[in-house]
């Protein structure tokens, strides 16, 4: 499970041209960019192919909530 999910826009006046996030995994910190399309681009060393769809998944869900969901 990934722990201390973080998210940043990357550009201010609420254009959507993707987030930065970043989290914590297996005592290894992640970062990357989430684009609107849903494309995840890794800024750090991907996770591995066994966790990676798994984290994506997550990652995928988290930004819903959090950007989707949770302006409402």
């Amino acid at each position: 499970m990934l722990q201390h999910f973080q998210i940043q826009s990357l550009y201010k006046e609420n254009k959507l041209p993707g987030w930065l996030f970043s989290f914590y995994f297996g005592q290894q910190k992640f970062k990357g960019i989430y684009h609107p399309d849903g494309n995840i681009e890794w800024q750090s060393k991907s996770p591995d192919g066994v966790h990676l769809s798994v984290l994506e998944k997550q990652i995928h869900d988290l930004m819903i909530y959090h950007i989707y969901d949770h302006q409402r």
